[in-house]
């Protein structure tokens, strides 16, 4: 223990306990006699890293509860006042050290370094207010959908604690759009339903083909009053077509008057005829920038794939991802997944899931720390989406789990079937098959226990009216053709 008057007469000695302080707040303190002032300083530290550690370990969802405004509030607040303090308690130490006892060179020495470290102890703090206030400002610009309503309690019963009101399973329709400063309107290029239990995170990603045809909408819905044989227009003058499934929200958002004059109803429906497809209930979609992607890809440095063959692109076949392993950038990823040329709609499905299963294997949370700030500029740019933002504190958790779990895909490409002509029953049979497979991988005394665990449920499941089937019937397979995510992934 210190003793009074023992104060250091170096400036090794003054830096060392100046440093100790930086850890221990006190330090120097009870070095320079200061029992009383080193001994509240300590405590109120230890005390400090006891509360932290207590709310760590009994605070359920904590990386949930970390996406509250509250909470990042409180967090931004508190780094701010900690960082004050610290540069406070810094400057006091070399006070009470009395650097003035030092020769010349000593004072002028242990002041300057002292100086550098009070400013090194405020950096972590001010780090930490900047990275939280970036992230609540990014949350709130990208999740603004409305809040769901709070379901009713009778009086003197508990709320109640399941956050997914008794779903067994969370329907996210993830779509890629090419929304662009030179066109009107947002086309769907990419259009997947990640089906994701929600005790295990497993999960099924089901994937559309952009030009599937004769798109049917849920009886008694407007575009199915406007379109009872299905999704059909003229040819366009130059003989493409814009009735395929990548046109529909970009029709509805165009025809308000279907709508009686609502506008932007284009998400909605596209959910709607997507659940109504697939016979699943559809609860959000995110939709996202495909060029907005590439800046994500460069905002985490590229992505390490590997191309199978040559993708060449371009009006003019100008552009080239040469074939190998290696890390590309944003653009180069993106003409990787996007690309028809010399190729088509299918490949190109596949490739889109090599791209996603790629940034969601190595967007660790290193890259994402060290690169936060970009990162975060380029999701606002990136993600256009009605999930709630109190959804988040759900999500989150539910996300990680993902990450670690089984996740396969079930792509409806020729020839499981023709997209000129689809057989609407067969999408829904091998839908509903994937994922009973997929909630039966997460246990099968789980799964033996509880035998309906299917899509969650849609009205069309009930009320008689499924999809009309066009083609010829076909016969329910042993097992869908589900794959892992990544699985061709790099293979001719």
């Amino acid at each position: 223990m210190a003793v009074q008057g023992k104060e250091p007469v170096s400036a090794g000695a003054v830096l060392g306990w100046l440093a100790l302080s930086a850890l221990a707040p006190g330090a120097a303190h009870l070095r320079a006699g200061r029992r009383t002032a080193g001994l509240i300083l300590l405590s109120c530290y230890f005390a400090g890293l006891l509360a932290l550690l207590a709310l760590v370990l009994t605070t359920d969802n904590l990386l949930g509860s970390l996406t509250q405004d509250s909470w990042l509030t409180a967090i931004v607040v508190g780094a701010a006042a900690l960082g004050v303090a610290w540069f406070a308690v810094i400057v006091h130490s070399f006070v009470v050290l009395r650097p003035g006892r030092l020769p010349q060179n000593g004072q002028i020495l242990a002041g300057t370094l002292a100086g550098l470290l009070a400013v090194a102890v405020v950096v972590p703090f001010g780090l930490v207010a900047q990275y939280v206030w970036t992230s609540q400002q990014t949350l709130g610009d990208i999740f603004t959908g409305p809040e769901p309503a709070e379901p009713a309690v009778p009086a003197g019963q508990e709320p109640p604690q399941d956050p997914w009101a008794g779903r067994e399973r969370v329907n996210i329709l993830l779509l890629g759009g090419d929304a662009d400063d030179n066109r009107t309107g947002v086309r769907t290029d990419s259009m997947n339903v990640a089906s994701i239990d929600v005790k295990s995170g497993n999960t099924v990603l089901v994937s559309l083909p952009r030009n599937l045809e004769n798109v049917r909408f849920r009886p008694g819905t407007p575009m199915a009053q406007r379109f009872p044989g299905g999704f059909r227009l003229p040819p366009d003058p130059g003989g493409g077509r814009s009735d395929l499934l990548n046109s529909v929200w970009e029709y509805a958002d165009a025809h308000p008057e279907i709508f009686g004059g609502r506008r932007q109803q284009g998400p909605q429906v596209l959910m709607d005829t997507i659940g109504y497809t697939l016979d699943l209930k559809i609860d959000w979609y995110a939709l996202v920038n495909m060029w907005g992607f590439a800046r994500l890809i460069d905002a985490i440095g590229g992505i390490t794939l590997t191309v199978e063959q040559d993708v060449v692109f371009g009006k003019y076949n100008e552009g080239l991802v040469k074939a190998g392993t290696r890390k590309l950038k944003g653009a180069d990823a993106m003409w990787y997944a996007r690309s028809r040329t010399y190729s088509d709609d299918y490949t190109r499905m596949r490739r889109q899931r090599c791209v996603l299963g790629a940034l969601l294997g190595q967007a660790d949370p290193a890259t994402v720390l060290a690169r936060f700030n970009r990162i975060a500029l380029a999701a606002k740019e990136l993600i256009r989406t009605d999930i709630p933002r109190s959804m988040l504190t759900n999500l989150v958790p539910l996300a990680l789990r993902v990450k670690n779990a089984k996740v396969t895909s079930l792509q409806f490409v020729p020839p499981l079937i023709r997209t000129g002509y689809p057989d609407w029953d067969k999408i829904r049979r091998l839908t509903a098959k994937a994922v009973r497979d997929s909630a039966a991988a997460t246990s099968a005394v789980a799964a033996s226990a509880t035998p309906s665990a299917t899509p969650s449920a849609s009205p069309s499941a009930t009320d008689g009216s499924s999809p009309r089937k066009s083609g010829k019937p076909s016969t329910q397979p042993s097992a869908p053709p589900t794959k892992g995510l990544t699985e061709g992934c790099g293979a001719g």
